[in-house]
């Protein structure tokens, strides 16, 4: 895969923008081109760090606009498609689920379509799609998801999610496209937009706001480092096998109501608080329509095939977290004033 011009979408997203900087930083010769459309939850100064590097080159459009999809493809001939790009917040796909299915159902046909269209010659190529793990549905309080267990998505998020996986699988089968898939669990770590859970609680609780907690709490997730996941992106993009699929987890279920409280603990010991003092904050909520109970990830396919496995105990990475958030109050505030999008606008819109 060396000089390889690989396009990855979403990169300016949380776990797309942790993608990113690993390879323009550890495939010096790849050309890694950033293609995303800068909505709500794409922050190009994620990437600060990297946006001067020659082996590194933004891109910003719709993956829904065919038009520009297939010229970009043209015009840059790419190697590989890792694609990330994706409306992601269940929240937000319950009040308007036709941005869900317009972004990750039409954005990823669209894309699929440019790569066939394209490679005709396709050794050497590859389209990596990375998914949820919300496309299995919900556990009951045993089990874990596998490769091979049944979708059977609970939101329109979900939904529109399971239909794109479909749809990559459908273009392996029938026109031998050669494409990879993997599902993961819920990341956390450093330049998470700040509506999700943990990169919430951080900051409302720096500010004594209330931190919101769905129902009473007893919800369970898996949760994975971002930077664990995009080692397993790493290692599934060079070494998995096309038409395979692979799941991504931490084995590392909690409450969400314990997650919490464990976050509370952190944060009254960085703060100088009393113990207890952030608990006081936890405020419960309505439940949301079709909340899964519980997910949890059964990554050995992964582990066994091509090596990977987490770096960190939760706690550890917790904590990693938390510091990064409060050493970067600048980063949080742009973020959730949206005032970085000024600058970043201003850059390219005048292109």
């Amino acid at each position: 895969m060396s000089e390889k011009k690989i396009l990855i979408t979403g990169g300016a997203g949380f776990i797309g923008s942790h993608v990113v900087r690993r390879f323009v930083t550890q495939y010096p010769g790849y050309r890694i081109f950033n293609l995303d459309a800068l909505t709500y939850a794409g922050n190009l100064a994620n990437l600060h760090d990297i946006e001067h590097l020659p082996n590194y080159q933004f891109i910003k459009g719709d993956i829904t606009d065919a038009e520009f999809i297939n010229n970009l493809f043209n015009e840059y001939g790419f190697d590989a498609v890792i694609h990330l790009a994706a409306e992601s917040h269940v929240d937000r796909s319950i009040t308007n689920p036709l941005e869900f299915i317009m972004t990750n159902i039409v954005g990823t046909v669209t894309l699929l379509n440019a790569a066939k269209k394209l490679w005709t010659e396709k050794s050497g190529k590859r389209f990596y799609h990375i998914s949820t793990d919300e496309v299995y549905g919900s556990l009951g309080n045993t089990g874990f998801f596998t490769e091979t267990t049944p979708y059977d998505p609970r939101s329109p998020y979900s939904a529109s999610k399971a239909s794109s996986d479909h749809l990559v699988m459908a273009y392996f089968h029938t026109y031998h496209l050669p494409v990879v898939l993997s599902n993961c669990s819920n990341n956390y770590g450093s330049h998470h937009f700040p509506e999700k859970l943990i990169p919430l609680a951080i900051n409302n609780i720096k500010n004594n706001k209330p931190v919101p907690v769905y129902g009473k709490g007893e919800n369970v997730r898996d949760w994975l480092y971002v930077e664990d996941h995009a080692r397993a992106i790493d290692l599934i993009f060079h070494k998995g096998k096309d038409g395979e699929k692979y799941n991504v987890g931490g084995n590392n279920e909690w409450k969400n109501i314990d997650l919490i409280h464990l976050l509370c603990k952190i944060m009254d010991k960085k703060l100088n608080r009393p113990d207890g003092t952030s608990a006081k904050l936890i405020t419960f909520v309505t439940d949301r329509p079709g909340h899964d109970m519980r997910y949890a990830i059964d990554s050995s396919k992964l582990q066994r095939e091509l090596g990977w496995k987490p770096s960190l105990q939760f706690e550890e990475g917790l904590e990693k977290t938390v510091d990064w958030y409060l050493a970067n109050e600048e980063w949080l505030t742009q973020v959730t004033s949206g005032a970085y999008k000024n600058y970043y606008r201003q850059q390219y819109e005048t292109r």
